[in-house]
């Protein structure tokens, strides 16, 4: 099924709506439980959308553009909430969103041309499922105790190979948009 209107899109406009309450509550009230919370359950959608949307042969055009974007926003919110609370670097926080931003001009660039999004890769997954582990386990470093002291080494860790991941799938993002430029406009009906 073709269409809009499906589960898996349902899904992912759930995740997209948790992004400024999980926001809200880490800069609000830094109720810290509840944006694990909201991380988890998006966590969870993120992944049975994708499951679903295989399941049931429900695939659109609109999830493949909603879920990945909806990923980035929530890297983006905790990233920013996580750079005002102090908890990572200010030059982190820069370095990703760069990376994004760099990535987006890259796009736009390529719809000019003619192509379509870059292609997900497992890679990209792997950094992106990094990070949003990363987020939840830095927070609970920051609450003391046996359990903030167990989480914090952990935390670190994640978001270390997270932002490594990141990095480098961005550097294979910004090959795969090399080779397209040299490769030229799409011609009418799809060839080179």
């Amino acid at each position: 099924m073709k269409g809009v209107l499906t589960v898996p899109n349902l899904l992912s406009l759930l995740r997209l709506a948790g992004v400024p309450l999980f926001l809200w509550l880490l800069l609000g009230p830094e109720a810290d439980g509840w944006a694990i919370l909201v991380l988890a359950v998006g966590g969870f959608t993120d992944w049975a959308d994708g499951k679903l949307a295989r399941l049931l042969d429900q695939y659109s055009r609109l999830g493949e553009l909603l879920d990945p974007a909806v990923d980035r926003l929530y890297i983006l919110a905790a990233l920013v909430a996580l750079g005002v609370r102090e908890i990572v670097p200010w030059w982190v926080v820069v370095v990703l969103v760069a990376r994004d931003l760099v990535l987006g001009v890259c796009v736009a660039v390529l719809r000019r041309l003619g192509y379509g999004p870059f292609p997900v890769t497992y890679l990209g997954k792997a950094a992106t499922f990094l990070l949003l582990y990363a987020f939840p386990i830095l927070l609970l470093g920051t609450q003391g105790g046996f359990w903030g002291a167990l989480a914090q080494p952990f935390g670190y860790a994640f978001a270390a190979w997270g932002v490594a991941l990141y990095l480098w799938s961005g550097l294979l993002y910004l090959t795969q948009f090399g080779l397209a430029l040299r490769a030229g406009p799409v011609r009418v009906g799809g060839s080179r």
